[in-house]
């Protein structure tokens, strides 16, 4: 009978420390991560959270039917509907850079994922590495360790000294159990935000993809009512004068600024007034050499009449970056119903440039900039039937051929 005790006490004993680590085990070189319930808390919290901003990039996607139907209403005034459909344009594109935004946070919260995730592992296969170790010394011992440290002692006072070292080794066991099964939860909530997270990335381009498409949607929507209004037989002569008013009131906000400038240089005279040196311009859409619209006088694309075009139209894809052709100082940067949002830049003696249709303007009003810089971004905003860069000269308050300073 006292056998058949002795070996079930034996089994219980190799059954618990098959859970058990001890610290002088450990694989060397590989620190032990602290992790507790609070920092698995945290993970599921980020799991949440990528779950929330899934449904949210979902719901949040442009309704593009939707905005058609509300600029129906606007359609018998031609300038409010570009005006109205520029303005959707632009929250579109505000989405987009958020999402782009969201990628490369995504993209950085993933790899700080993997790493926790890569380091749980690693914690674990010590820990299952340290049991084994354990195991082995265990099974080679017996409880003649147990009895043995027990009755080492020659006295009653060293047994419950013993005992008590027993004892905490013990608690010291069952606190490594606990860490271990830690370990294990955190590996696998490491996994499900690594998955989620995952999910957030893809469901985040595949929404700049889409609306991508809508701004491509909304242009061409443009494009077909401003090709309809203006190519109507019966609205010929009033598509026509109100092509010249556009130009003219192109050229009185322009002469408008001119004038500011130059009273102001005329206020600052000797005061470092900016003089342009006579270099040659840098080309404002880098890439793009394909020219859709010449300067000077030509056959207007919709109207069927000769007109003349102030400036170079360089067709390139929105969001081509535009750059300043020339150092100088930015004394507009707005925007207007058929130059959408442009910038207007004063490079001195007189000689101006003026970058019209952008879809996002990187600088403002006063602020001085440097040839090559990146001021804005190519759309299709204002009177424009699809993405390009109006690019026009200005000198002495008359328009002038772009290719005279241009390489």
């Amino acid at each position: 009978m006292r056998t058949d005790v002795h070996n079930r006490v034996k089994r219980i004993l190799i059954i618990l420390l098959c859970f058990v680590f001890v610290i002088s085990c450990a694989v060397p070189g590989i620190p032990a991560q602290a992790v507790t319930s609070e920092s698995i808390r945290e993970k599921e919290r980020e799991i949440e959270k990528a779950k929330e901003q899934v449904s949210g990039l979902k719901s949040n996607l442009t309704d593009v039917e939707k905005l058609k139907k509300e600029l129906e209403q606007s359609k018998s005034d031609l300038t409010a509907f570009v005006q109205q459909l520029d303005g959707q344009l632009a929250d579109i594109q505000e989405k987009i850079e958020q999402y782009n935004t969201m990628i490369t946070e995504k993209e950085e919260a993933i790899e700080e994922t993997t790493r926790d995730l890569e380091a749980a592992v690693a914690q674990q296969e010590e820990q299952y590495a340290a049991m084994k170790k354990r195991i082995q010394f265990m099974y080679e011992r017996s409880d003649s360790f147990y009895m043995e440290t027990l009755f080492g002692s020659n006295s009653i006072a060293g047994i419950v000294n013993r005992a008590d070292y027993i004892e905490a080794l013990s608690r010291y066991d069952r606190e490594k159990l606990d860490e271990y099964v830690e370990t294990r939860k955190y590996v696998e909530v490491c996994k499900e935000e690594l998955e989620a997270e995952k999910q957030v990335l893809d469901e985040a381009k595949e929404a700049v993809k889409q609306e991508e498409t809508n701004v491509n949607n909304l242009i061409g929507e443009k494009e077909a009512q401003i090709v309809s209004v203006s190519g109507d037989i019966a609205n010929k002569e009033a598509a026509i004068k109100e092509y010249e008013d556009m130009i003219a009131q192109e050229n009185a906000e322009i002469a408008a600024l001119e004038k500011a400038v130059a009273e102001e240089r005329a206020r600052l005279e000797a005061e470092n007034a900016r003089i342009y040196n006579g270099g040659m311009f840098a080309w404002p859409c880098p890439g793009y050499k394909r020219i859709s619209d010449e300067y000077g006088n030509r056959m207007h694309p919709i109207l069927g009449i000769e007109k003349f075009h102030n400036g170079l139209d360089m067709a390139a894809s929105s969001g081509t970056p535009i750059l300043a052709a020339y150092d100088g100082d930015v004394v507009a940067a707005d925007y207007s119903g058929s130059m959408g949002n442009y910038i207007m830049i004063n490079h001195g003696s007189g000689l101006y440039t003026i970058y019209m249709h952008c879809s996002a303007l990187y600088v403002s009003k006063g602020q001085s900039v440097s040839k090559g810089q990146n001021i804005a971004a190519v759309g299709s905003t204002g009177r424009s039937t699809g993405p390009h860069l109006h690019f026009s000269v200005r000198l002495n308050g008359n328009y002038v051929s772009p290719w005279n300073y241009l390489k």
